[in-house]
């Protein structure tokens, strides 16, 4: 009896109540995507917001990769990394690439890695090579190694994602259903019979808002595109209610241009990225205001 805890008796006798066992964390990162600030500068802004984190590419050289780390000890924030497969080089080179890219990601021991995994030109034997790399790295270092659907990758449609899921049952997705909102020319509601399919695998979220005819809706603040937005944060609360995960991760992820309409002959953007961002990281929370 002494090795029980008051929690595990507790449970036992019925007495917590299932708000307390239901509680999970949600942790905000911001994309560095676009952002044209020093670092340290970038940093003190993604702090000041509430942000949890940033996710980013490793840097190229030595003295960025200097000033990543140590931006993220002084702000106290954490890191997702991304990786992709470089579609310009052949296969088994591409292959390389990957897990050497990997390897050094992983030493930072970064809360994920977020992939843009494959090529959809490849079939889906040489895909998953790429997926049997991560996981053989992920189970090495106890880091998720997770991958993204994004057009032009193994997960460029909802059905190829289940059908790779259904080769390998193990596998983790970061949604980012905006990019499947284009492909299929419409608005996926979360009950779409192979979204559930996918739901349960998947382990972080990019949160951006798309549409039938793009990636990108012009501002998420704008009446027009309220259907849309609300489509999105159905599927995202779904998720993230439903996960297994204690601590879920969800990456803000509006783009610069062009993902961002601009006017024309000036190339200025309708409207601001970074507010974009913050708004749809408030509406997130609100779906959890109550909890």
């Amino acid at each position: 009896m002494r090795s029980i805890t008051i929690l595990t008796l507790f449970l036992f006798l019925g007495l917590v109540p299932f708000t307390l066992l239901a509680q999970k964390k949600i942790m905000f990162f911001q994309t560095d995507w676009g952002n044209e600030l020093p670092m340290d500068d970038f940093l003190a802004k993604v702090k000041a917001e509430g942000y949890d984190g940033i996710e980013v590419w490793m840097p190229n050289s030595d003295d960025a990769k200097a000033n990543l780390k140590a931006g993220l000890k002084k702000y106290e924030l954490e890191v997702i990394f991304l990786n992709g497969t470089n579609r310009s080089l052949p296969y088994k080179e591409a292959l390389e690439n990957y897990e050497t890219g990997l390897k050094e990601i992983l030493a930072w021991k970064p809360v994920k890695v977020n992939n843009h995994t494959g090529n959809d030109f490849w079939t889906e034997n040489q895909n998953l090579a790429f997926i049997e790399v991560a996981d053989k790295l992920s189970r090495e270092t106890g880091v998720p190694i997770i991958h993204e659907t994004h057009r032009g990758r193994f997960s460029y449609t909802l059905p190829a994602s289940v059908s790779m899921l259904e080769r390998f049952p193990d596998l983790k997705f970061t949604l980012d259903i905006s990019h499947w909102m284009v492909v299929h020319e419409r608005l996926i509601n979360k009950k779409d019979e192979n979204l559930q399919k996918i739901i349960p695998s998947v382990s972080h979220i990019h949160a951006r808002v798309g549409f039938a005819e793009g990636p990108q809706i012009n501002n998420p603040a704008a009446p027009e595109w309220e259907n849309a937005v609300k489509t999105h944060l159905d599927i995202w609360e779904e998720i993230i209610r439903n996960s297994k995960d204690q601590i879920f991760t969800v990456t803000t992820e509006f783009g610069p241009p062009p993902y961002l309409p601009t006017i024309p002959f000036t190339n200025e953007p309708i409207s601001d990225q970074w507010e974009a961002n913050v708004y749809i990281m408030k509406a997130i929370k609100e779906r959890f205001s109550n909890d």
